[in-house]
C-alpha cells in the first residue's frame, strides 16, 4: 500500500544506529574484562604478601601461593581479551559502518535517500491512478441516478486501468524492497561475523595457555606435602636446627657492636662500653689482653662485652619493611618471622626473688629508692646513642641527670640543648 515502504527505510537508520549499539555494547565488556584484570593483579599481590609473610610455611605454602600465581596469568590473558575486543571487533564494526553508511551534507544518509527515492518513484504512476478510483468512486456515489451509469461506467474504467497497473507496479516495489533486503543482509550477516569474533575472543576455555594455567595449578596443589613440610620444620625449628653455642670471645678495642633495647634489658651488673674514648687521668691505659675495661670504682662498673647468641637481634622492632606492610590489611593474626624470646630469665611470676610476687607485692629484700633529683654530671667518655630515645654526648661534655639509674644502669638526663633522653649510667660522674 501507498506509503507503507517508510517503514524498510527506516530499517537503513536503525541499522546504523545498531552499529553504534554493538560498539558501546563492546567497549563495556571490554572495560569490564580490563577492571577484572585489575582486580586480579591487585589480589593477587596482596595475598601473596600476607601469605609470604604469614605462618605457612613449606610445600603447601607454595600450593597456595599458586593461585596467586594463576591469577596474575588470568589477569593478563583477560587484558589480552579487552585488547581484541576493542583493537579488532570494535575497529571492525567502526570501519564498516563508516563504509556501510555515508552522511549527506543536508543530513541523513545517502543510502536511505536512495531507498526513499526508490520507492517513489515505483509508487507514483500506481498512486496517481489508485488517487483516480478513489476519486471516481466519491463521485459515482454522490452523483444522482440520471448520471449513475455515466459515473459508473468511468469509475468502473479507472479500476481496470489500476488492475492493469499493479502487476507492474508490484515487481517495481519488490526491486527496490530487495535492494533494501540486499542491504540489510549485509548487516545481518556482518554483525554475525562480528559476534563470533567476540565469541572467540571471549571464550579462554579454548586458549591453549589458559588451560596450561590451570594444568600448572593443579600441579602445584598436588605436589603438596604434609611430610616434607613437617620435616623441614624439624630441621629449621625444631630439634635438628643448628645451634649456636655460646663461647668464649675476647674482647677487642675495635668492637662496637650497635646496643640493642634487649641488650640493656638484660644487663644486670652493667653495660657494654662501645667506642669509648679515654680523656684526661681519669680511667687508665687497658690492657690488650684482658677483656674487661678498667675504670675508676665508684663511677664504672664491670663490663661485659661478649652477647647471648640466643638472643635474635631482630627482636628489638619491626623493620621499616614491616611497618610499610602493616598499610595493608593483614587477615593473619601474626607474621612468619615473628620473632621468639629464647633467653631464659629469673624475672618469672613463680620466681619467689624477683622484684615483684604473684600478688604485686613489692620484694623486701629491694633497697629502697631515693627519689629523683636534678644533679649535673660530667662524661667520662664519648657514647652514640643507639635508638631515637638515647642521648649522644662526648667527653667531657655536661648534662643534667633527671632520674636515678635504673635496674639496667640507664639513667634519664637532659643536654644543655634541652634535649631528653636515656644513657648509660656509668658513662658520667657527678660535678663536685
Amino acid at each position: 500500500q501507498v506509503g507503507n515502504y517508510k517503514r524498510t527505510v527506516k530499517r537503513i537508520d536503525d541499522g546504523h544506529r545498531l552499529c553504534n549499539d554493538l560498539m558501546n555494547c563492546i567497549h563495556e565488556r571490554a572495560r569490564i574484562e580490563k577492571v577484572y584484570a585489575q582486580q586480579l593483579t591487585e589480589w593477587a599481590k596482596r595475598w601473596k604478601q600476607l601469605v609470604e609473610k604469614g605462618p605457612q610455611y613449606g610445600t603447601v605454602e607454595r600450593a597456595w601461593c599458586a593461585f596467586m600465581s594463576e591469577a596474575e596469568k588470568v589477569s593478563e590473558l583477560h587484558l589480552e581479551v579487552k585488547g581484541s575486543l576493542m583493537n579488532e571487533d570494535f575497529e571492525k564494526i567502526k570501519n564498516w559502518q563508516k563504509e556501510a553508511f555515508h552522511k549527506q551534507m543536508m543530513g541523513g544518509f545517502k543510502e536511505t535517500k536512495e531507498a526513499e527515492d526508490g520507492f517513489r518513484k515505483a509508487q507514483k504512476p500506481w498512486a496517481k491512478k489508485l488517487k483516480e478510483v478513489q476519486q471516481a468512486a466519491i463521485k459515482h456515489t454522490a452523483n444522482s441516478l440520471l448520471l449513475y451509469l455515466q459515473t459508473k461506467e468511468k469509475y468502473e474504467k479507472s479500476l481496470k486501468e489500476l488492475d492493469n497497473a499493479t502487476p507492474q507496479y508490484m515487481e517495481n516495489m519488490e526491486q527496490v524492497f530487495e535492494q533494501c533486503q540486499q542491504f540489510e543482509e549485509k548487516r545481518l550477516r556482518f554483525f554475525r561475523e562480528v559476534l563470533l569474533e567476540v565469541q572467540k575472543h571471549l571464550d579462554l576455555s579454548n586458549v591453549a595457555s589458559y588451560k596450561n594455567i590451570y594444568r600448572e595449578l593443579e600441579q602445584n596443589i598436588k605436589t603438596a606435602d604434609a611430610v616434607e613440610d613437617l620435616r623441614w620444620f624439624r630441621a629449621n625449628q625444631g630439634p635438628g636446627m643448628s645451634m649456636n653455642w655460646p663461647q668464649f670471645e675476647e674482647w677487642s678495642a675495635d668492637l662496637n657492636r650497635t646496643l640493642s633495647r634487649r641488650e640493656k634489658k638484660k644487663a644486670s651488673d652493667g653495660v657494654t662500653l662501645t667506642g669509648i674514648n679515654q680523656t684526661g687521668d681519669q680511667v687508665s691505659q687497658p690492657n690488650k689482653h684482658s677483656s674487661s675495661l678498667s675504670v675508676q670504682s665508684n663511677t664504672v662498673q664491670s663490663v661485659q662485652s661478649s652477647y647471648n647468641p640466643f638472643e635474635d637481634e631482630e627482636d628489638t622492632g619491626s623493620t621499616v619493611s614491616e611497618k610499610e606492610d602493616n598499610k595493608i590489611k593483614n587477615v593473619s593474626s601474626y607474621e612468619k618471622n615473628q620473632s621468639y624470646p629464647t633467653d631464659w630469665s629469673d624475672e618469672e611470676s613463680n620466681n619467689p626473688f624477683s622484684s615483684t610476687d604473684a600478688n604485686g607485692d613489692t620484694n623486701p629484700f629491694d633497697e629502697d629508692t631515693p627519689p629523683a633529683m636534678e644533679v649535673r654530671v660530667r662524661a667520662l667518655y664519648d657514647y652514640e646513642g643507639q635508638e631515637q630515645d638515647e642521648l649522644s654526648f662526648k667527653a667531657g661534655d655536661e648534662l643534667t641527670k633527671m632520674e636515678n639509674e635504673d635496674e639496667q644502669g640507664w639513667c634519664k638526663g637532659r643536654l644543655d640543648n634541652g634535649q631528653v633522653g636515656l644513657y648509660p649510667a656509668n658513662y658520667v660522674e657527678p660535678i663536685q
